[in-house]
This record gives structure tokens, sequence and C-alpha cells, in this order.
């Protein structure tokens, strides 16, 4: 018997809980990304790979698709109204991109002084985004892959108990060549991880 190989596999890495990651994709690759124990939030921001001043904006993706949550076949609009990439597959079924990611600042606000110093994902994000020339003035909205955030009737936002599980996954298709900032989510505060940060996996694949 011959074992196959997937030679489109060009990126197989393991995020572990609290890191990020910073992909370069190619126009047309897709990327998985799996939730491997289930309940924990990827926090995703995307950019034009030519100009990382042209980047994911939520409000042109909820108001263009006429929906709050993203899932299989939501476009992921930039700034500008380019299509940076299609959510081309989903086992979840539903992620939130307008409850923000974390921020020191953030987490003193909703959870007290006592968590000024806890690791959060801007940080991650400013981190990891600088070999790109990604600062301060390019963190915009981001995606919270496997998040769940219920919009209430009265508008407001809850941050409520996750919906993926072990396994479950997101794809993206690239509708451009993209810079994939990810900060895998370290926030122990609140259930948007299960109050325990696990690793992600992710795959990229082109020819």
């Amino acid at each position: 018997m011959t074992a196959t190989i997937d030679d489109t596999i060009r990126i197989d890495t393991v995020v572990g809980a609290g890191d990020g990651a910073l992909l370069e994709l190619p126009a047309g690759a897709t990327l998985r990304i799996v939730d491997l124990h289930g309940n924990q939030a990827v926090d995703t921001l995307l950019y034009d790979a030519h100009d990382v001043n042209n980047r994911y904006s939520a409000f042109d993706t909820v108001r263009e698709q006429g929906a709050v949550y993203l899932t299989t076949g939501s476009r992921l609009l930039s700034t500008r109204l380019d299509e940076l990439a299609v959510i081309s597959d989903d086992t979840c079924g539903r992620h939130d991109t307008i409850g923000g990611a974390c921020a020191q600042e953030s987490n003193v606000i909703r959870y007290g002084e006592h968590t000024r110093h806890q690791h959060a994902c801007r940080q991650t994000f400013l981190r990891y985004g600088a070999p790109a020339g990604i600062g301060q003035r390019q963190l915009g909205h981001n995606i919270n892959f496997f998040m769940n955030v219920p919009v209430q009737p009265d508008g407001a936002l809850k941050f409520d108990d996750g919906l993926s599980g072990p396994g479950k996954y997101v794809e993206l298709r690239a509708s451009r060549d993209l810079l994939v900032l990810i900060s895998n989510c370290p926030q122990l505060n609140n259930p948007c991880n299960g109050w325990d940060p696990t690793p992600v996996r992710l795959i990229g694949r082109w020819a």
C-alpha cells in the first residue's frame, strides 16, 4: 500500500494557547483553522499583503452581507470594500466579528485592576505584526473565530459559552494575496475560551 502525500499543504502548525502567528497566503490558497480542544476563540486580522492599510472591516462586511454573524459564504471585505477572503467551509456554524479583541486596558475596565498585567490579544497582534509593518495604526476590526457573542434584543452584546467543539474548523479561501495575523486568545476572564485557553492548528493549502 502506498501512502498518499498531500503536496498542497504548505502550512501545518499548532499555535499554543495564548500565542500568535503571522501567515502569508497567496490568492486562491485556503487556510483551515482547527479548534483542537473546542471552545477556543481565535482572534484574526486580515490584510492585503501588498498594502497593510487595506485591512479587514467588520462594519463593511456586516453591512454588505446583511447579517451580524459569519459562516460559510461570508465575504470578508476590507475598508476599501475589496474582497479579502471568503469563508469556504465551516463546521462550527457561527463566528463573531463585533465583540473586538481583548486588550490590557479593556481587561481593567471589564474585570478589574488586578487583570492589568495579564497578556491580551492586542499585545500578540503587535508582536507578530511588527515584521510586516503592522503597528497600532493598522490594528482594526477583527474576527473572533469560534467565539459566541450573541446580540441581545436591546442591542447589547453577551460573551457566552462557546458553540464549538473539539476538531471543529473554519476554512478561508484567499481572494487576493493576504497576510493573516492571529492571536490565539489568552483571555481567562470570560467564557470565550471556556476559562482555559487551548491550542489550535493551522493548515494552509495551495498549489
